[in-house]
Parts: structure tokens; sequence; C-alpha cells
């Protein structure tokens, strides 16, 4: 064989070698499931046919709960944003900065590291596809999560603020940072950019969260999906909700027949969810209370996962767990490994859906809830321990009450039996203070753990950054107020860059005052001709409180009392990088 001979006969074998690398490459890439999360807002327990609600009409979910695995007592926060942070992080919502739903206790961390990064670092394609309600401001928006594709509302509903105005029919949507008004339903939209994303990435694995928004309110939808309702006698309330849920398990039929032509549903994990129990009273299958509160109603969800190629359908499984067990559990689904170093608070349930474990030999455990709506935290204050019989309730009431540390009586803890009492009527604690005092006794634990992680604090949103420029501050949603009532304090920032920033105010037409804003201890008074509502002013690098308001002729402070308008919003945007 001459050299040439030789050169091209090892050429070919290097060729083919390669190519065979790339094959298994490709072939192990295959086998990773893609993963489809599912979770709407605010439908509670008894929002689904499947749970014997006889006036709803979701028959494409219920086909899909029939095929499925189902977690009878998953568990979730009694309001949204902590759950979504649980959902991410695979850690309690505590050790997220998220504490509520808005002023300042709504912002994830920019150092918290979501399923979506660790997919996506992984070789999944991400997208987001709903309502993210974890910031809307950098380092804490989606895309500065681990999400590729974006397609999002801001704040906690369409039509609020920041973006005040838009109906669910014509919202206004953020697509990979870019706003946008769109014409069409706002679910179908949603699912529709889903699809186009799984139809886009099928020959790779994918991540697709679609948190809708319904039925969330307000309650908008089309006359002839409440319609049927109404005729059937329910109240017009509910008579929306129940139509908006039809149109949801529509377009959830609709996401299960693209997969199936695509040749997909085998390898899919598809999971479908609620985030926290029903707003308003309505049948909820049983279970005590709704949305705001740590009784069953409140905390207690559907949940079902189908993923034909490992998990048997048609079972349930009665072991507690939560939304913090998704993120592992999805990494071990996906052959990928947590972080080393990460605390995480959820546990991996890949060996109960596939049977390598039996639920009797599922390890004891034990969950925590507690939802103040606030930032300033209070121990004992709406708070659930649950472990797999035996449940205590403390305190359940979201209230805000200044004095409500002098005013716990451990006397006063419910204690409630599960196995026998699932609706939660008849409270056993002081037939077994020994298991009310031992679940209090893990409680304090688990409080000092979730105080020791941040103390408490709040996230702030980065100025001056090229990743958001302008920066726009949203008063109702991003402003801070410790309490949860009242006036904010203004935004907990981190200017990143001392430079020349312009501030503008959102504030009515006026005959002339002065901009008001104190940074780092320091006041400017800026002077504002008549319905003028900026200024410039040299801010230097540093985090804490940026306060800006509107100051009349008088040099009075004019604040408007806690309320979900735009009055108040200021636009901050980065001039230059030096004084």
């Amino acid at each position: 064989m001459d050299r040439r001979s030789f050169l091209r006969t090892t050429a070919h074998g290097l060729t083919a070698a390669i190519c065979g690398i790339h094959r298994v490459a490709q072939s192990a890439e295959s086998k990773r499931p893609n993963i489809i999360l599912i979770m709407t807002d605010d439908q509670g327990y008894g929002d689904i046919g499947a749970h014997g609600n006889s006036m709803i009409r979701t028959p494409n979910l219920d086909a899909f709960a029939q095929e499925s695995l189902e977690m009878t007592r998953f568990y979730v926060e009694p309001v949204c944003s902590p759950t979504r942070a649980s959902l991410m992080t695979g850690r309690y919502p505590m050790r997220t900065g998220v504490y509520a739903t808005s002023r300042g206790g709504a912002r994830i961390f920019g150092d918290e590291v979501t399923v979506a990064e660790l997919l996506a670092q992984g070789g999944y394609r991400t997208g987001i596809f709903g309502k993210w309600h974890l910031g809307d401001n950098y380092p804490s928006r989606p895309q500065d999560k681990g999400f590729q594709e974006t397609l999002i509302h801001l704040s906690g509903a369409i039509g609020g603020v920041p973006d005040r105005g838009p109906s669910y029919f014509e919202p206004i949507l953020w697509h990979n940072g870019k706003a946008a008004a769109r014409k069409g339903y706002c679910t179908d939209l949603f699912f529709n950019g889903a699809i186009d994303f799984i139809t886009a990435n099928r020959n790779r694995p994918f991540f697709a969260y679609i948190p809708t928004n319904v039925p969330h309110s307000p309650l908008e939808v089309a006359d002839a999906y409440a319609k049927p309702f109404m005729e059937a006698g329910l109240p017009e309330k509910t008579a929306k909700i129940y139509g908006m849920l039809m149109n949801l398990d529509e377009n959830f039929g609709r996401l299960m027949q693209v997969l199936k032509a695509q040749g997909l549903e085998e390898n899919t994990i598809v999971i479908f969810m609620t985030d926290n129990g029903p707003a308003g009273k309505r049948y909820n299958g049983g279970l005590r209370a709704g949305k705001g509160s740590v009784y069953e109603g409140g905390i207690r969800v559907p949940f079902y996962v189908r993923w034909p190629q490992r998990i048997q359908g048609k079972t349930q499984i009665d072991r507690i767990a939560a939304h913090i067990d998704l993120l592992p559990t999805l990494l071990s689904a996906a052959g990928l490994k947590t972080p080393k170093g990460s605390t995480l608070d959820g546990v991996d349930l890949t060996p109960l859906w596939t049977q390598q474990m039996l639920a009797k030999d599922w390890p004891k455990r034990t969950l925590f809830v507690q939802m103040n709506k606030r930032i300033l935290q209070n121990r004992y204050h709406n708070t659930a321990v649950i472990g797999q019989r035996h449940k205590l309730v403390s305190y359940p009431s979201n209230r805000y009450d200044p004095e409500f540390a002098r005013k716990f009586d451990k006397s006063k803890v419910e204690l409630y039996d599960l196995s026998s009492d699932p609706g939660e009527a008849k409270d056993i604690a002081h037939q077994y203070p020994g298991v009310r005092d031992g679940l209090l006794a893990e409680y304090e634990d688990w409080f000092a753990n979730m105080k020791g992680t941040r103390d408490f604090q709040t996230a702030p949103i980065h100025l001056g950054t090229e990743n958001e420029n302008p920066s726009r501050l949203s008063r109702y949603q991003e402003g801070q107020n410790l309490t949860g009532t009242g006036p904010v304090d203004g935004w907990l920032v981190k200017v990143t860059r001392t430079g020349r920033y312009q501030l503008k105010l959102q504030w009515p037409p006026h005959r002339g005052g002065a901009l008001y804003i104190k940074w780092l201890g320091v006041e400017h008074h800026l002077p504002l001709e008549g319905n003028h509502f900026s200024a410039q002013l040299a801010l230097n690098a540093g985090t804490g409180l940026l306060d800006v308001g509107f100051e009349d002729e008088q040099g009075r402070r004019l604040v408007d009392p806690w309320n979900n308008k735009t009055r108040g919003d200021v636009i901050v945007l980065r001039l230059d990088d030096r004084l």
C-alpha cells in the first residue's frame, strides 16, 4: 500500500470512527426524556373531573389522569410565588428570598440555581410559556435563570402592573425579553408557543415549562365556555373558572396530540399540577379551606405524571411529596447530578415512580409550610408541619399582626390524623400532646434552618448592567414593604456601576414640584417644571433602598397608599459609566 492509499484508508477509518462516536452521542442524548411541566394558577384539588367534580368538564385531563401515576398527597405553598420558587430550586421558598406575591417578597435571588439552568447545562433546550412571578428585573427574570426561550407576562396576572390594561384576549406578552401586544386568548397563545418550541426541538431533549395564568383572576373567558356552567345553575364566578379550565383542557388535549404525532409521547415526562388551592369557595374534593390557608384545601393539589417508557400508569402513591422534590427528581430522570455543595430540601422521587422502591419502604419524612405573605416572618404563624399520618396546624391565618409573637400559645396548636380525617374536622392535639410537641420541635429546627440561610433578606434588583438598561421598578410588585401593609419604602437595589442615571417617575400631570431621591442615606430634591417627570443624578455603586417620589410645590411628599397601579413606578436608565 502506497502512502496516498494508506492516508485515504486511515482517513476513512477516522471518519467512520468519528461518525460512530457522534451516533452514539446522539443515541445517548435521544434516550434522555423530554420534560413537560404544566402548572395552573389557583386550580384547586377539586377543580378536575378525576377528583369527583361532576360539574366541571375536563375530559382530556381526566383521561390523562387515568393513564398516569398520581401522587395523592402532593403539597405546595398556599400562594403562588413561593410554590414557583421551590419548584425551580428544590428548596423551601424562604431560602430563595421569596416570601409573598408582591411588595418585594416575590423576587428570587440571582445566585439561586434553577432546574432550567441545570437542564440547560446538561444539553436540554429550555422554554417557559406563561407565568413566571419570581421577579421582573435582572437578575431574577426567567432568561436570567436558565430559560433559553421565554414567552411570559409580567407580575402576578395579565392586566396587572406594570403592564396595566391588557386583557386575557389581547395580552401584553414578553417574548425573549421584548414586549408585544398579542391577539388571542392567553392560554391558547401560551400553548401555541410551547407547541412550536416542542416541534422545533423534537430531535433533542427539551424542558417545556407551561405555568398558565388561568384560572387566576381576572376571570376572563369567552361566553361560549362559561355559558354551559351558567345554564347548569352555577354562580357566575364558578362558571367562568370552569370555562377557563374547559379551554385549558382543550389546549392540554391538543398538546398531547402533538406529542403523539411527533412520536414523542413514550419518552416524554408530562407532569400536571397546580400551584395552590382554589381562590374562593367551590367544590374542593372534601378538603378544608382554600388559597392562602395551610389547611389541606390550600396546599394539597392534583399531581399526575406520565412517562410510558419508565412509569406504570393507572397507579396511585400515597407517600407525602412536595414542590421541593421536582428538581432532584427531574435531574435524576434526565441522568444529571445535582451540583456539589448545593443545599436541597427535596428528594428524588424516581425510585417511587419507577417501582424501584415500594411505598412501604419509603423513608419517613416531614414537610413544612409557612406563609405570612410578607417579608417579615413570624415563627408559628400560618404554619403546617406534615407527616405521613399526623399534621400540625399553627395559627392558621395570614393576617398581619404586629403583636403576634407575644400571643403564641402552644395549647392552641391543632393536630389532625389525616389517615382517618383528611378533611381536618377533629382536632386531637389535647389527646396526643406528645405527637404535637414532637412536630413542634421539628418545626423549631426547620425555622432556625430557614432563618440561618439568608436571615429572611430579599434579593436586590441590579441597576446599571448591560443585561437590563433601562430598568422599570414597579412600586406594587417590586417595591419593598416588610409587613405587607401600607406604602412601600422604596426598592432594594444594587447599583453595579457608579455613573449618571436618569430617573423617570410615573406620575399624573402636575404644575411643578421636585423629584425626591434617597440613595445610600443621602437625600436629593431635584426641581421639576410642570408636567416634567424625570431628572438626572450621579449614583454611587452600592446596595440599599432606593426611594424615589414626588414632592409638590410646597415641598410635601405625596405618597399613595399601597395599590395595584403604575403610579409611582420609576424607570432607571444608566447614561454613562463615570461621574
